[in-house]
């Protein structure tokens, strides 16, 4: 039987949500964006950048399936996305075979060896502030590399050195920079000069980078060839790592050569799920995102929408409220399942699902008042980017990598010419603290060596007669979630093609603050007035925000085998298929 502190709730109703929207501060979404998605017959790939889609769809005309081209994507990403691709962070894989077989690939970050609980505290066990945002202090030891060479040698048909070979060409010749492209170095130019690795980089011999200006990445390019040519060991072992750890030894790092050495991905069972008559596939713990998204998913199927209440006043209370539950759910109860134990099957279970939905009346239930799990047998106790690639055969991937912040946490590491992640932050720095998404945290995800924390990324593949309808996921922090959720629900139950689904409007409430934070044209007057009346609270426009999610989407129509991509208009990314 679940329980809550009251003096925990007397401290969270108290904090109010300082949400890092970095992530997309670059980003306008256009809503008259054309409605139509890009249409495919032989494979599809869909990411945030348009070089790393081509990367993609250029290894599946090569003969290679999803999976080689997923790792190709990877690969490219670190090259041209660098406020977020990365091969100094971490992600998660979630893989469909075309035999039928769904399975995952968790290459997290870990905490060091060396890491401890109260590592951000200070004496008098305040958090020090931003000691886990920003600096070596901050790093989580990356996973990206060992998954992607994982994903390929255990699913891919390629070479290491096919599939990595276009990321480095992209690194030494240079790729031309974009407006956002040098919009989103110059925002960070005054962080980065604390680094002088990362200043080196991300201006033009001091001078800020402009649009249309070559982009090269010498450094970032012998990395790449060392990993090529000697795999694992070209970056866990050998000259690459040297130049990690004396960068973590000269800035106050905590990551070591035995933190390196030791890194391994694991391949987990997919969280399974059902919605209407759809299977959903989703990322099992360390992520948040399958158990969150299959929880809500399985809530809201008590509910039957009309396909004219997109919008309305009573579709927006009850996702809210939904959402209300599931993320005090979160809080309390996930974490990394190597160290803690989740209750999986309690939460995703169609029956607690109903008690949750029976809670769910006419007006709103403030979260104060919200308490997790009465009647389940529990035990005592950004920045990211997302891709999605489809191949001829029927292989589906989804895959959503991160440095956490943009630019991670904003160290270079010199002579190696990658960025390192400040996924630390991500762990509970102290209960009842936030971290940089409003996210609250428990004794489940506090810090431990060695421990994978926690993230709400949420790759997604589903199905229907057991074959790929969508491939889905977005970056956002903890607005990733509640993004996957509406984009499927736009398609099944509002009967949306991909692009529509993707582009329209969306909302967000975490259980903590207790608001509702939805993008321009989400909610309409007479819904706000609506919603006022069932105990909303919109007196603070702060909540309408520019962006959430930004999501990479595939829909396939086995029926007549056509391919519908769908990047987000938020972006500026790509699909592209053949």
């Amino acid at each position: 039987m679940i329980s809550n502190k009251a003096g925990l709730i007397s401290i969270f109703a108290k904090i109010y949500l300082i949400l890092i929207l970095s992530i997309f501060s670059i980003i306008q979404f256009n809503i008259t964006a054309a409605s139509k998605p890009f249409k495919s017959k032989n494979g599809m790939v869909v990411s945030a950048n348009k070089i790393a889609s081509k990367v993609g769809v250029e290894i599946l005309k090569a003969g290679g399936n999803a999976v080689d081209a997923a790792v190709a994507v990877g690969f490219a990403l670190a090259v041209t996305y660098p406020y977020a691709g990365n091969i100094g962070g971490g992600g998660f894989m979630v893989i469909h075979l075309q035999e039928g077989n769904n399975t995952t690939i968790d290459f997290r970050e870990r905490a060091p060896f060396t890491a401890y609980r109260d590592m951000y505290l200070d004496k008098y066990g305040n958090v020090i502030e931003n000691m886990s945002l920003e600096g070596a202090a901050s790093v989580g030891v990356p996973g990206s590399v060992s998954g992607l060479i994982y994903a390929l040698e255990r699913y891919g048909t390629m070479k290491l050195s096919k599939v990595i070979q276009p990321a480095i060409d992209l690194a030494d010749n240079g790729w031309t920079l974009e407006s956002q492209d040098a919009e989103s170095f110059y925002k960070f130019l005054e962080v980065f000069s604390k680094y002088p690795s990362s200043l080196r980089i991300f201006t033009n011999n001091g001078v800020p980078y402009k649009e249309g200006d070559l982009f090269k990445q010498p450094e970032l390019a012998w990395t790449l060839k060392q990993i090529r040519d000697r795999g694992l060991d070209g970056f866990y072992k050998g000259k690459v790592s040297d130049l990690f750890v004396q960068q973590m030894m000269d800035m106050g790092g905590f990551i070591t050569h035995a933190d390196l050495e030791k890194y391994e991905p694991v391949e987990r069972e997919p969280i399974i799920g059902s919605y209407r008559e759809y299977k959903i596939i989703s990322m099992a713990p360390p992520s948040s995102g399958g158990i969150a998204l299959i929880q809500l998913l399985n809530i809201l199927e008590n509910f039957n929408f009309e396909k004219d209440e997109w919008g309305s006043s009573q579709y927006l209370h009850r996702i809210v409220e939904a959402m209300k539950y599931v993320f005090v759910d979160r809080t309390y109860h996930l974490g990394d399942a190597d160290f803690y134990p989740v209750p999986i099957d309690d939460l995703i279970s169609k029956e607690y699902a109903k008690t949750i939905f029976e809670r769910i009346k006419d007006n709103a239930v403030p979260s104060a008042e919200i308490f997790t799990g009465d009647s389940l047998r529990y035990y005592e106790s950004t920045e990211t980017t997302h891709y999605s690639v489809y191949d001829n055969l029927g292989n589906a991937v989804s895959v959503t990598t991160t440095l956490n912040s943009a630019f991670g946490s904003k160290v270079v590491v010199e002579g190696a010419g990658f960025l390192l992640n400040n996924e630390m932050n991500d762990f509970s720095e102290k209960p009842g603290v936030s971290n940089q998404f409003g996210l609250l945290g428990t004794d489940a995800n506090a810090i431990e060596p060695g421990k994978r924390m926690l993230s709400s990324m949420t790759p997604t593949i589903v199905l229907k007669d057991n074959k790929p309808y969508l491939i889905l996921g977005s970056p956002g922090g903890s607005m990733i979630i509640t993004t996957v959720l509406q984009v499927l629900m736009n398609c099944i139950d509002f009967n949306m093609n991909i692009q529509e689904a993707v582009d329209m409007p969306r909302i967000h409430h975490q259980w903590m603050p207790d608001k509702i934070y939805f993008e321009k044209f989400a909610i309409n007057k007479d819904a706000m007035e609506n919603l006022v009346k069932m105990g909303y609270d919109f007196s603070d426009m702060n909540d309408r925000i520019t962006t959430i999610g930004l999501v990479q989407g595939i829909m396939i129509d086995q029926n007549n085998k056509i391919i519908y991509g769908a990047s987000d208009s938020r972006g500026n990314g790509s699909a592209e298929g053949f």
